[in-house]
């Protein structure tokens, strides 16, 4: 049997293409050893936020590369006009598998990523000095833990703080979260892509009336838009000055 005269290359091609795979396998796989080693309910929030989505893009890039590779290391005749095939034909679909992944992880994975997030916010912390779950304190007894900077940012959802106690030795966690980070379920479309665009404070609050702030939400895929007014709470009065 004769050998193909582009043997060399298809043997590239295939060992590029299993490098790619294992590279993008190794991706994940470290990113799942990472967050294995992680400790604090908190930082294993932070990380699958900051990290998760964007690694598994990179990661499925790789594969779909390696994909490519592997597809065109079968050659054993090459025209000008095959040549040309299998560039459109490998640019092609792997500008379509990047397409299907890419919506996927933007419009349907935050559904699965939102609610591993909501189990970690809200998995009862471990007191250091007890080694016993502490307590998630509500929004009214959680202002006393709270400074006036971080109740202002509360007001505004610019930023939303849990604070867990240790009943037992009154030890205080303090966590802090972003407002309005992840985008929740769109009411037109479905989609998890409904998301604040802007906040305006309509009437604001004083020490005896509540003030009135609007958010205005856009979903990124259908445009649908909507605004809802949500009330901000009275002000608390400045303790009185000590001589």
């Amino acid at each position: 049997m004769v050998e193909s005269p582009y043997a060399s290359w298809n043997n590239m091609a295939h060992n590029l293409a299993y490098v790619c795979w294992a590279a993008g396998i190794l991706v994940v796989l470290g990113y799942l050893v990472r967050l294995a080693t992680i400790p604090d309910n908190k930082d294993k929030y932070d990380f699958i936020n900051r990290h998760e989505v964007n690694l598994l893009w990179y990661a499925s890039l790789i594969l779909i590369v390696g994909a490519c590779f592997y597809f065109n290391g079968n050659i054993y005749e090459l025209t000008t006009i095959t040549l040309f095939v299998r560039v459109f034909l490998t640019a092609m679909m792997g500008t379509i598998a990047a397409l299907v992944i890419q919506n996927l992880l933007k419009f349907y994975y935050p559904f699965f990523i939102e609610k591993r997030l909501k189990v970690l916010r809200y998995k009862p912390r471990i007191s250091p000095k007890t080694g016993k779950p502490m307590k998630l304190l509500s929004e009214e007894e959680e202002d006393a833990h709270l400074d006036e900077g971080m109740q202002a940012e509360e007001n505004v959802f610019s930023v939303d703080y849990d604070v867990w106690k240790d009943e037992e030795t009154g030890y205080i966690k303090i966590e802090k979260y972003a407002g309005h980070l992840h985008a929740i379920q769109c009411p037109e479309c479905n989609y998890q892509t409904f998301k604040v665009q802007r906040e305006e404070i309509i009437k604001q609050p004083t020490e005896t009336e509540e003030g009135e702030l609007v958010k205005h939400y856009q979903c990124s895929y259908c445009g649908y838009k909507a605004r809802k007014t949500v009330t901000l709470k009275v002000q608390a009065k400045p303790a009185a000055a000590t001589a």
